[in-house]
């Protein structure tokens, strides 16, 4: 036995038996897992000495554990919240967690200020401010925003309001987005008031809101406040259009979570139905890890932990879709965190029942969609997969991709971009300004920029040059060369290829619309599947190189209009660009001085004047 395993078998047996957290430690020192154990001695040695009793992914944790350290508690669920803030902390590689919850944005409405505001947060504080979430979809929780200040006027400005020191109001007040408390046209009282109808509508109680409304719009107009009146009757109706949108009365009243888990080999997904009142306002799908592999149950008792650990709000009651392990003290924890008890329940039969099933179908497809997905994200699976469509030897590993950009005809350029073992490499990537073509022809260009590509590769094979290993993109060989555009650009690269010696190298083309493939000597194109991982990847390479040619031409017609033509000289930036023009005064006058002239200007220099001649004489640049 070695010393390390000698240390931690002495470190086992001075466990206690207690409540409390463990921290498993790898051989760096790093923590891999975090875990809450009832009695310590017993959960933590089950580890080291019950091995093959346990899940294959679990055994490879333990073999990389080599030191722990432990916490005790007074009670188990000290235990549980503390797991819970220490996972939040190191985010372990092998527990159970939602994929980048830190992430996940709130509905902030602060409260505890005079003239409260909501916005967007990122995490729940202690600051007396009412939370709302957290919400898997950061562009849904903007457009509630945008939704709320249509319907109710709260400020946007940040920062507290001095209502003695009037400010003018910004535009937001003249558009009736804002009741402009900065310039003290509202009280607080009144103020106020807007505010509880937002907290009604986040809290899903428009049935109160609306009665409220009606109330106040009674009132205004028995006052012969019509203006008043004629307002609150457009908010009113427009909270009315929200609420038939999502009038799906689901169970009797009351407020409640419902939660169903679906768990896959690798992950799981947990859908959330939120009903309010009894009727549904709200649902949101999330996704967790599964590095060890548990069960579903232990699934179902992480997710409640990280998602209610952060939570806004706990209903009274959570309905699931199957038991969750230690579920007495799950209802222990929540019935503390929210003041009164809370109840997790399984419903049986009845529309309860009715609506957790529905939730679980919803989770299922949720997960069915994310693992292939995950599929296509995978670089080897792609690669095979584009090996077998293609009946390739083996994988290509190295891709490089093609494509032709001007403007009109003018300023046209081409683009190399290259993928590796499926991942983009732009180190490599190279552009090139095509020469030898005077009006759009793609097909030209195309034969050209492969021509420019492969002449140095084959004039370093004729001279026996090639060296073992290289950084030097021009002097690799792909393994696949893809083509944007159809059989024109398709046949113009294969002929240049053939020039050069390269004509076993593989070559297609993908056309954008129809997303064909198109392959040399085939009549008809190869047409995959939308979601086949071998046709996103030629996707992506495609989508890049486009891009890629895209910018540069870009950025060509934009130095053009801005006169700094000269920036595309090697050699060339902007402080000679200016002492250039300051000399000569234009460009004309640049294109008819000599080398020795170009070169006398101030921070010029032989090479760069030899560069700089050269191009204006190539392009017969204007002014």
């Amino acid at each position: 036995m070695t010393e390390a395993k000698e240390q931690l078998a002495e470190k086992l047996k001075q466990l206690p038996h207690r409540p409390g957290v463990y921290l498993m430690k790898d051989e760096r020192g790093k923590i891999i897992y975090v875990g809450k154990a009832v009695d310590l001695r017993q959960r933590v040695r089950s580890y080291f000495q019950a091995a093959h009793n346990l899940t294959p992914k679990v055994r490879v944790m333990v073999e990389k554990i080599r030191d722990f350290d432990y916490t005790v508690t007074d009670t188990e669920v000290e235990a549980l919240i503390l797991e819970s803030n220490l996972i939040k902390e190191y985010r372990p590689r092998y527990n159970i967690n939602l994929k980048d919850d830190k992430h996940y944005p709130y509905l902030r409405v602060t409260v505890q200020e005079e003239f409260p505001r909501i916005h967007v947060a990122r995490r729940v504080e202690k600051d007396g401010a009412r939370y709302f979430g957290p919400y898997p979809n950061a562009g849904a929780v903007k457009e509630t925003i945008r939704l709320l200040h249509r319907l109710f006027p709260l400020r946007h400005c940040r920062g507290p309001i001095d209502a003695e020191k009037a400010k003018r109001p910004c535009l937001n007040r003249h558009i009736d987005r804002c009741l402009a408390p900065c310039a003290g046209s509202v009280s607080p009282a009144e103020y106020r008031c807007l505010v509880d109808e937002v907290l009604l509508f986040l809290e899903g109680k428009q049935d109160k809101l609306l009665r409220d409304l009606a109330q106040r719009m009674a009132e205004a107009a028995e006052k012969l406040d019509f203006e008043k009146a004629a307002r609150l009757r457009d908010q009113y109706r427009a909270v009315e259009a929200i609420v038939e949108k999502q009038k799906i009365a689901v169970t009797a009243g009351g407020d409640r979570d419902i939660i169903a888990l679906a768990a896959g080999e690798d992950g799981g997904c947990a859908q959330l139905f939120v009903v309010r009142s009894g009727k549904l306002t709200g649902r949101e799908h999330f996704f967790l890890t599964n590095p060890t592999g548990e069960a579903g149950a232990e699934l179902l008792t992480a997710f409640l932990h990280r998602y209610y650990t952060h939570a806004g709000e706990i209903p009274p009651e959570i309905l699931l879709s199957e038991e969750a392990a230690e579920a007495e003290l799950l209802a222990a924890w929540l019935s503390q965190k929210r003041g009164t008890k809370v109840r997790l329940h399984v419903p049986q039969r009845g529309a309860k029942k009715e609506l957790v099933r529905l939730a679980l179908d919803n989770a299922q497809l949720f997960l069915e969609q994310e693992v292939l997905r995950s599929r296509a994200r995978d670089p080897q699976a792609a690669l095979q997969a584009l090996a077998e469509e293609l009946a390739l030897d083996a994988p290509p590993l190295r891709i490089e991709g093609y494509d032709i950009s001007h403007f009109q005809g003018e300023g046209t350029v081409a683009s190399m971009v290259v993928f590796e073992k499926g991942s983009a490499r732009p180190a490599d990537y190279r552009r090139f300004r095509i020469r030898g073509v005077d009006k759009p022809d793609d097909y030209a260009a195309m034969k050209e920029v492969i021509s420019r590509r492969f002449a140095r590769l084959q004039a370093a094979r004729a001279a026996g040059e090639l060296p073992e290993t290289t950084e030097d993109p021009f002097l690799l060989v792909p393994d696949l060369i893809l083509i944007d555009g159809g059989p024109g650009q398709l046949n113009a690269a294969l002929q240049s290829l053939t020039e050069q010696g390269y004509a076993e190298l593989p070559v297609l083309a993908l056309s954008e619309g129809e997303e064909l493939v198109h392959l040399p000597e085939q009549k008809h194109p190869l047409r995959l599947p939308r979601t086949s991982p071998a046709l996103q990847l030629l996707q992506r390479i495609r989508d890049e190189s486009h891009r890629f040619a895209v910018t540069q031409q870009r950025r060509q017609l934009s130095r053009r209009a801005r006169g700094s033509l000269l920036l595309e000289v090697p050699g060339i930036g902007e402080k000679r660009r200016k002492a250039l023009l300051k000399a000569f005064g234009s460009i004309k006058a640049l294109r008819e001085a000599t080398v020795e002239e170009l070169a006398a200007v101030e921070g010029m220099n032989q090479a760069a004047a030899a560069s700089l001649y050269a191009y204006l004489q190539e392009y017969g640049a204007q002014e």
